[in-house]
C-alpha cells in the first residue's frame, strides 16, 4: 500500500480563525509521504491582509513542496507527476474539478466541519452558531464534483454548548478531523473502507458578507450574541458607541425593554436595547485601540 500523498488546503475552517495544522501535522508524524501541499492562489484584489498560512509554514520546515496554484486544471500533469495514491483536502477553498479528483487511485479525501448533508458550503461553522444548532460534527467525505455531494467513510457528532465562538469550534472540529484522517485514511487506501451515499435532506451553509457585519438592533439580542461569536475574525461585529466605532468581541443577553439601539447601562456594565432584549457588552475593541473590558470602556468614553 502505498502511502504518498498531496495535501489540498489551508487547514482554516472558516473565515478569520487561526488553525495549528493538525490534520497535516498528524499525517507528517504518522509517516505518510505527503509529497506536496497544494493552496489556492488568492485572485487580484480579493485578499484582505493575507497572514502566512500555518500548513505553509509547517510543509516549509518538513521541506514539503507548496504549490501555491492558481488553475488547477491546467496544472493536472504537475500533479500526476507525483505519483500520489490519494490527496487530503482540508478547506481548500475553491471547487476541485473532475480531471483533477480523477488523478488520484483512492480519491481526494476531504474534511467537512458539520454532519454532512446539513451545512454544505463554505461556512458551516458560523452557521451552527447563527442557528443556535445544539450538535454538529466532522464528516470525512471521498471528494466529488458537486459541492460537498461525496459520500461519506465517516461521521463524528460534537454536541454544541452555545458558547463557542468561531476560533475555540475550529481548534476542537480541527483536531477531530486529524483523529478521523489518521484513523480512517490507511483503510481508504488498502480498500477495506467503502464509503456510504449521504442521506437526509441537504441543506446549504449561510452565505455571510462584510457588511453583515453591522450589528441591527431591531434583531433579538439572542441573535446579536450568536453574530458576535458567529463573525469574530470576520467579519467582526461592529457598532457605534456614543462617538466610537467599536468592534463587540464578546457579549451576553439579558432581559430588558427599551428602544432599539439605545444604550443600557447598570453600574460598570452597559449594552444596548434590541427587539427584544439587552445584548449586555462584556470586551470589544474602541478604532485604534487594544481590546478592552466593558469597564474600562466606560472609565474613558461616553456611552451617549
Amino acid at each position: 500500500m502505498s502511502k504518498k500523498i498531496l495535501f489540498f488546503g489551508n487547514e482554516r475552517l472558516a473565515t478569520g480563525v487561526a488553525t495549528a495544522a493538525p490534520v497535516l501535522q498528524g499525517l507528517i508524524e504518522a509517516g505518510f509521504e505527503v509529497a506536496a501541499l497544494v493552496i489556492a492562489q488568492s485572485e487580484p484584489g480579493q485578499s484582505r491582509q493575507p497572514r502566512q498560512l500555518e500548513v505553509a509554514a509547517l510543509a516549509e520546515r518538513h521541506n514539503i513542496p507548496v504549490l501555491a496554484l492558481e488553475n488547477l486544471a491546467e496544472s493536472a500533469d504537475q500533479l500526476r507527476s507525483f505519483g500520489a495514491e490519494a490527496a487530503v483536502l482540508v478547506a481548500y477553498g475553491k471547487l476541485v474539478p473532475p480531471d483533477i479528483i480523477n488523478l488520484f487511485p483512492s480519491g481526494i479525501i476531504n474534511v467537512h466541519p458539520s454532519l454532512l448533508p446539513q451545512f454544505r458550503g463554505s461556512t458551516p461553522l458560523e452557521s451552527v452558531i447563527l442557528d443556535g444548532a445544539l450538535e454538529t460534527g466532522v464528516s470525512l467525505m471521498r471528494l466529488v464534483a458537486e459541492m460537498d455531494a461525496g459520500p461519506l467513510f465517516a461521521q463524528q457528532k460534537v454536541p454544541l454548548t452555545g458558547r463557542e465562538t468561531k476560533q475555540e469550534l475550529a481548534d476542537k472540529l480541527s483536531k477531530i478531523g486529524s483523529e478521523m484522517v489518521l484513523q480512517n485514511l490507511p483503510k481508504i487506501l488498502d480498500g477495506s473502507l467503502r464509503p456510504q451515499p449521504q442521506s437526509g435532506e441537504p441543506t446549504l451553509s449561510q452565505q455571510i458578507e462584510k457588511q453583515d457585519g453591522r450589528l441591527d438592533f431591531a434583531k433579538p439580542a439572542i441573535r446579536l450574541e450568536r453574530e458576535v461569536r458567529a463573525y469574530a475574525g470576520w467579519p467582526r461585529s461592529h457598532t457605534t458607541i456614543g462617538k466610537t466605532e467599536v468592534i463587540i468581541t464578546k457579549a451576553h443577553v439579558t432581559e430588558g425593554q427599551g428602544p432599539a439601539g439605545k444604550t443600557w447601562q447598570e453600574g460598570r456594565q452597559f449594552g444596548i436595547y434590541t427587539t427584544p432584549g439587552i445584548l449586555v457588552i462584556d470586551h470589544l475593541i474602541p478604532a485604534g485601540k487594544k481590546e478592552m473590558p466593558a469597564a474600562a470602556f466606560l472609565a474613558g468614553h461616553s456611552i451617549s
